[in-house]
């Protein structure tokens, strides 16, 4: 979809953008969900935009949040949660998987989850980064593929590629959080990952099953009719980046 042809109740972010701004994501995020009040709604917009996933926001205060693919619901995604929190200044985000810490250092914001929310993917190993650029997209087979090399493994540096390989018009993911969550836990250290074009992911693994997830975002298209900015008249102003502390690598179950 065009972007002059995005209804004006969206904002469209570009999440795990690289470092001069370039690359990320693309996130649509409908901050008042009431106005898709049901999943066929829903659905019917996020396969309309063509996005790789769009976010409903049912509750902004709590973080309460409805993820949508082109062509599926899912209970958990990282970049839309590291989007989301980034834009409405959120210490915690709630997908149906659970609730996912989230804090914001001034140039990256981080989401800490579970990588058993994570949907399954193949993770393959390629020899080189040259290998993996080579790739088709789509590569053969079947499956969601999440292709990578070490481009320098004493210091944590990845090159990655991700093809959903599903019937819908997702043909590579140019940021992939869950995917990167799951290789982090595989791995069980730090990343430093260059996906897609040039977008960039860096993790943390933490003690059982947690990883932290982080990267830069940028608006890209405000919502025309959105609620008050963050920190503005009508919202409780948040904390600003440099009265936070770091949040413990926890989350909760709902």
């Amino acid at each position: 979809m065009n972007q002059r042809d995005v209804p004006d109740v969206i904002d469209v972010l570009q999440v795990f953008c690289a470092g001069d701004g370039r690359f990320g994501n693309a996130l649509g995020v409908v901050r008042d969900a009431r106005r898709y009040p049901d999943q066929a709604s829903r659905q019917a917009l996020a396969a309309e935009l063509g996005y790789s996933e769009t976010v409903f926001v049912d509750d902004e205060e709590r973080g309460v949040v409805d993820i949508h693919t082109p062509g599926l619901r899912l209970p958990f995604a990282g970049h839309p949660l590291v989007g989301t929190a980034w834009l409405l200044d959120l210490d915690a985000v709630r997908p149906p998987a659970g609730e996912v810490w989230a804090r914001h250092d001034g140039e990256f914001t981080w989401i800490t989850a579970r990588a058993d929310w994570a949907p399954p993917r193949q993770l393959v190993q390629y020899a080189s980064p040259a290998e993996v650029d080579a790739l088709p997209a789509p590569p053969p087979g079947e499956g969601w593929l999440y292709a990578w090399a070490w481009e320098d493994e004493a210091a944590g540096r990845v090159r990655a590629r991700a093809f959903p390989r599903r019937d819908d018009t997702i043909v590579e993911d140019e940021a992939t959080g869950a995917a990167a969550l799951l290789l982090t836990d595989r791995l069980g250290r730090a990343l430093n990952i260059t996906q897609g074009r040039g977008s960039q992911i860096l993790t943390a693994p933490g003690p059982d099953g947690i990883v932290e997830i982080g990267g830069r975002v940028r608006l890209v298209r405000p919502a025309r009719k959105a609620e008050p900015a963050r920190g503005s008249v009508g919202r409780i102003a948040p904390l600003r980046r440099d009265e936070r502390t770091r949040l413990p690598h926890a989350v909760t179950m709902t």
